[in-house]
This record gives C-alpha cells, sequence and structure tokens, in this order.
C-alpha cells in the first residue's frame, strides 16, 4: 500500500472522531466537603461552570420529590397489579423515597421525563415538564405506567435514553430461583414483591424479574409502550447502555460474582431479538485496579417472543437444571462446576433448555459456557464519542474480583469450584475502567480490552468518617459522558468510604476530578445523566435517593431514619444541575 493511500485512511479514520484540542473546555467550579451538620443535610451543588472560558451561573434544581401531588396523582405512589394504590401496615399509602433514573424526552412540542423508582414493588412514572425561556423546568403532570402484563416491575436501578428517544430502564438483583421454597417465599428482600399481588406469594414467579425494561412515549398525550426484553437476558441489571449503531447494547450486572454481557440486536432501534455475549477477563496486569484482554462468548439467539413463550409455561429452576452439591471432588460426567452469584453449584442443563437457560438464567449459563462471572459490583456505563472509548464503574474490587481472598485476608468463598479469571488487591474505594472498541461479530462497538481509568484510595484523606479518600472516588455508581467535552460525571453509592455521597465531574485530559455535589446523610447519587441540547438547553440530571436511608460511616442503617428531623426529609429529590449552555 503506498503512502498517499495510508493517508486517506488516517485521515477517514480520525475524521470519525473530534480530535482532543477541538474538545470545548469545560471546567466546573469545586464544592467543599460538607463539614457541619447543616451541610450535611442539605443538596449541596457547584453554582458556576466556566465554558470555553466564559463563565454561567447554575446551581441544583429540584423538579419533584417523592410523595409529592402532581395533577391528581402523587409522585412514587406504589400500586398493585389491578391498579389500586398499596397501602402500609399503618393504612398509610405506599410511596417510594427510591427515585431512581430520569430521562428527559422530547416529544413535539412537549417534553417528559420519565422517572423509575428503586423499590419492591416498583413504579415508573411519566411526568410532563414545562421548560421556560431560561430552561428551567417545571412539572405540570404526573402518572403511573402499568407493568401489570409483565408481573410488575422488580427494583428498577440505573437507565439510559435510547439513541432513538425512548426510556431503558432495569431491574435489578434477579431473584434466585433455585431457592424458591413450597409455600412461594425465597427470603425477606423477594417476599416483600408479595404485595403486588395482595400479598399472595404464590402468584409470585421469580423468572419474572430481572429483565431490562423499555418506555416509549408515542405522542404529546403522554401515552407510553411498556415493555420488557427478554431476549437481552435476565440477570442484575444495573442498566443497559445503546451504542451508536442502535444494536450493540452493553449492561452493568450488579452484585456479587457476576458477569459483564453484550448483545446485538438483529435490527436497529429494536431490542426484541439478538445474540447475547459474555466476557471472559483474560488478565495482563493486577496494578492500580488491573488491566485484561475481553474474549467474547457467545450465548446464542433468541427473540422476546420465545422466552415469553418459556416465562407462559411456569418453568421451575428445577425444569431447566439438574443440580447435585458440590463435594470437593469433580463433578459427575455432563455436570459442570461453575461459581456464579448463587455460590459454588454443579450443575447439568436439561435436554433442550439450552435457550430456556441462556435468557432465564443467563449468568448462571454464562459460566457453564466458560465466561467469567466474578465481577463485583458492576455499575453504570457510558460512551465518549469523541475518542471511540466505553466506560464502566466497578463499585468495589473485592471478594470475587480478588484471588481467593476476602478484603485481603485468605477466603476461597468466592472463588471455590469457579474460574478465578479476576485475581485484583482489594480495594474497597472501587474505580472507572476503560473499554477499547473494535470490531466483531458485525458490530464496530465490540470491546477488546477492560483497564482501569481512575480509581479511590484509602489513603490520603480519611478520618473516621470518610475510609476513602476525600478528594477521590468512594464507590462509583453512575457515570455519565458530556459529549464534545473532556469530563466524565461519576456519582457515588458509597456508605463508609465518603459519609456524604458526591457527583464528580473527571476531566479526562487532565485526570482531574472536581467535586460538583454533594448529598444528605444516608443517601445516595443516582440518575446522573448528561444531555447536551434538550430545546435550546443542557442539563446534568441528578437524582437524590433515600435521604436518610442507608447507614454511614458512623451510624448504624438502621438508626438513620432517625437522624432525619421529620419525615419530609425523607423524601427522595429528582432534579438537576443547570440550566448549562448548549455545548456544541
Amino acid at each position: 500500500m503506498n503512502r498517499l493511500s495510508l493517508a486517506v485512511i488516517s485521515a477517514l479514520a480520525l475524521s470519525t472522531f473530534t480530535f482532543a484540542s477541538n474538545l470545548v473546555k469545560v471546567e466546573f467550579k469545586d464544592i467543599s466537603v460538607p463539614t457541619t451538620d447543616k451541610q450535611k443535610r442539605e443538596v449541596r451543588a457547584t453554582n458556576q461552570v466556566n465554558i470555553n472560558g466564559k463563565k454561567y451561573k447554575i446551581g441544583y434544581h429540584t423538579i419533584l420529590r417523592s410523595g409529592q401531588d402532581v395533577g391528581d396523582n402523587i409522585f412514587g405512589l406504589i400500586y398493585d397489579t389491578d391498579g389500586k394504590p398499596i397501602t402500609e401496615k399503618d393504612g398509610s399509602l405506599m410511596i417510594s423515597n427510591s427515585n431512581d433514573f430520569s430521562s428527559l424526552l422530547p416529544v413535539g412540542k412537549k417534553l417528559f421525563m420519565v422517572s423509575h423508582f428503586e423499590s419492591r414493588p416498583a413504579a415508573i412514572y411519566v411526568t410532563e415538564l414545562k421548560q421556560d425561556k431560561n430552561g428551567n423546568l417545571h412539572a405540570i403532570s404526573t402518572k403511573n405506567v402499568d407493568f401489570s402484563a409483565y408481573g410488575g416491575l422488580w427494583v428498577p436501578c440505573a437507565g439510559s435514553r435510547t439513541p432513538w428517544n425512548t426510556h431503558l430502564g432495569s431491574e435489578e438483583y434477579e431473584p434466585n430461583a433455585a431457592k424458591v421454597k413450597p409455600n412461594g417465599s425465597i427470603n425477606p428482600y423477594y417476599d416483600a414483591m408479595a404485595d403486588y399481588y395482595g400479598g399472595d406469594l404464590k402468584k409470585l414467579n421469580p423468572y419474572d424479574y430481572g429483565w431490562i425494561t423499555e418506555v416509549k412515549i408515542l405522542n404529546e398525550n403522554g401515552d407510553v409502550k411498556a415493555s420488557k426484553h427478554y431476549a437481552m437476558g435476565r440477570f442484575s441489571h444495573e442498566l443497559a447502555y445503546v451504542m451508536p449503531d442502535k444494536r450493540t447494547v452493553y449492561f452493568g450486572d450488579d452484585g456479587t460474582n457476576t458477569a459483564l454481557f453484550m448483545f446485538i440486536a438483529d435490527k436497529p432501534a429494536d431490542l426484541s431479538s439478538g445474540t447475547l455475549y459474555a466476557a471472559k477477563w483474560i488478565q495482563t496486569s493486577a496494578k492500580n485496579g488491573g488491566s485484561a484482554k475481553l474474549k467474547w462468548i457467545s450465548l446464542g439467539h433468541a427473540t422476546d417472543s420465545e422466552v415469553r413463550e418459556a416465562l407462559d409455561k411456569k418453568y421451575r429452576f428445577t425444569d431447566i437444571f439438574e443440580s447435585i452439591k458440590p463435594d470437593g471432588s469433580t463433578p459427575p460426567k455432563g455436570f459442570s462446576s461453575i461459581h456464579a452469584s448463587g455460590g459454588h453449584e454443579w450443575l447439568k442443563i436439561k435436554p433442550d433448555m439450552e435457550k430456556v437457560a441462556s435468557r432465564l438464567e443467563a449468568r448462571r449459563y454464562a459460566a457453564i459456557k466458560g465466561a467469567t462471572t466474578e465481577f463485583r459490583k458492576m455499575e453504570g456505563i457510558t460512551y465518549n464519542s469523541n475518542k471511540n472509548e466505553l466506560y464502566v464503574d466497578i463499585s468495589s474490587i473485592g471478594k470475587s474480583m480478588e484471588d481467593n481472598m476476602k478484603k485481603g485476608k485468605p477466603n476461597n468463598k468466592y472463588d471455590i469450584g469457579g474460574n478465578n479469571d479476576i485475581r485484583l488487591p482489594y480495594n474497597p474505594c472501587g474505580g472507572v475502567y476503560k473499554l477499547q472498541l473494535s470490531n466483531q461479530f458485525g458490530s464496530k462497538y465490540v470491546a477488546k480490552d477492560m483497564k482501569a481509568l481512575v480509581v479511590g484510595s484509602t489513603k490520603g484523606d480519611t478520618n473516621k468518617f470518610n475510609k476513602c479518600d476525600l478528594n477521590s472516588l468512594a464507590n462509583p455508581d453512575n457515570i455519565s459522558y458530556m459529549k464534545n467535552t473532556d469530563i466524565l460525571l461519576i456519582g457515588e453509592d458509597t456508605g463508609s468510604g465518603h459519609q456524604n455521597d458526591f457527583v464528580w465531574a473527571y476531566n479526562l485530559g487532565k485526570n482531574k476530578l472536581t467535586r460538583i455535589e454533594t448529598t444528605p446523610y444516608g443517601s445516595e447519587t443516582t440518575s446522573v445523566y448528561s444531555y447536551n441540547n434538550v430545546n435550546g438547553h443542557g442539563y446534568i440530571m441528578s437524582v437524590v435517593q433515600h435521604p436518610y436511608g442507608e447507614g454511614d460511616a458512623v451510624t448504624k442503617e438502621a438508626d438513620m431514619p432517625k437522624k432525619a428531623k421529620n419525615p419530609n426529609d425523607m423524601h427522595a429529590y429528582t432534579g438537576y444541575i443547570g440550566p448549562l449552555p448548549v455545548i456544541k
């Protein structure tokens, strides 16, 4: 090949992405660590951003709080399968303070916000917003989305907006179907879902939960189409993130002994059929959070309708697998020794159950096929369109990600019977990983490797309230890339790491963290998501989930609600940092 041809190819390749020197320069004014009790009870956000040398005044703005009346409805009220409000034991209405991902969706001349609530039972609300001339957002009306055709909603966590302007939600911590008792119970966490059916545990099917959800707003009236995408597999979905080709999708699989999954749809903007893959981690280094090559293992093709047919047949775990309790020896012929989130198991897929297993038990199936099921607290995902890089949060590097260790001490609980592919030093503060992309399986967005980009530290500015350095990450959760900039937004979900959770703006070019938000006691930052241009204004969505709902470094979780001065303090905040000018 001659030099001219090489030059042309290089020019074409480089034109795909924006040069770093052409990126918009964005600098947020840092906000201090909260030190007084008053500051630790507030939502505090930066009041200034500098864009290409020009300063803009910004701040945190609340759109709605859980339990707030909007028109004829209550934001966060939980309904049962018959569309009736659920009540608590004391007769009060069941209202979730676990607001999570909230998407902004322009439809025609109107603007809507779709919000889901991370509880059991759960809810999704569609809220019509008014956007004033300065870009400020105000709620006009809100209404619940009916998911009764899918058995209701279970623990929707993070989410994303698709390139075709729909809301992608998730269902986290899928129930362990191997543990169902004759009365329908699994454990108190699962049994709480029975409120959706008037307390009847036997009406619950654990395989109804652990899927990706999609909500499409059909018109300016706010009518919706709601669905669960069974072809994408059932596991502990943190979120699904769709790449620019509208076919390749990555998932966070939250928990311990989990997997990294990818889905490639058959058709753009249609998630109802495709091939599911799971990654094998081939470690290349254990330093600074570690690095690895990634090998993708196909889990086969499926459609929503095929998997729904299996769900309608009410398959049980014992219909899919033959199981033997491991005894320390080699498993019998035909059985696989795996270690996924259910612990060490010997499993054999029953005849004609391959496809059913690949979707209803995607993580166990991935382990049987040789994929790595050793990730720990895999959370947010985002894509840098300017550098063609993917980013994934690992909230805590420990347990199954260690080498036969637990918190740095010998313990084979999380590796016995499995591959032990991931062998990293313990880091309870977690980190953000960068994934380089390649062309495979008919997609140019397939990750080929994974390397820690920035990790937290237990050294530096720490104290009895903050076990991780106050000037670095503590359990990163939600992440979002600000397009055409060098800024990666990182939200925390931490207890002992930082007493109050932070949102950071991480400058990829300068390797610099800037604190841009702090949240009240016992809350976590959720729904951190960047919108460059919504009708001429930019926003960083930011939800403050369950204030006073979790323990912190010096308070037991059960005692945390006592710190609230009144019950209203515990209502979650759905809002945004901004408004920002459009970044082009």
